[in-house]
């Protein structure tokens, strides 16, 4: 059995968001949200948002009330879409800014026994 969270279209660089979920990645439930509650990376909220929804899924859609058997079974953080802005620079010229998103897939999965 395999529960999934997505969270799309966050404003937040995917090359910030990786290193957060790389941490997480194949850990039980429990000891990653107590890692993500010692990471002092601003970002942090974006990975804790899906990884509590994909936990509130495994809740609503199971009947599992205890989360002891549940492990991160695959974190990924995709590139979403780009907003292209143009930022003003001297003698008339002007320079693109990217404005990048970014798109996290979580998968929890029940240990098997044995």
């Amino acid at each position: 059995m395999e529960l999934k969270a997505v969270g799309k279209h966050l404003r937040v660089s995917p090359f910030k968001l990786r290193p957060i979920v790389d941490l997480i990645r194949g850990r039980k439930v429990a000891d990653a949200l107590v890692i993500l509650r010692g990471v002092e990376k601003a970002n942090k909220k974006y990975v804790e948002m899906v990884l509590n929804s994909a936990v509130a899924n495994a809740k609503d859609l199971t009947n599992l009330d205890e989360m002891q058997d549940l492990y991160v079974k695959t974190a990924i953080v995709n590139e979403g879409r780009s907003l292209k802005r143009i930022m003003p620079r001297a003698r008339g010229r002007a320079n693109r800014i990217i404005k990048r998103s970014s798109h996290i897939t979580i998968i929890l999965a029940e240990k098997t026994q044995g």
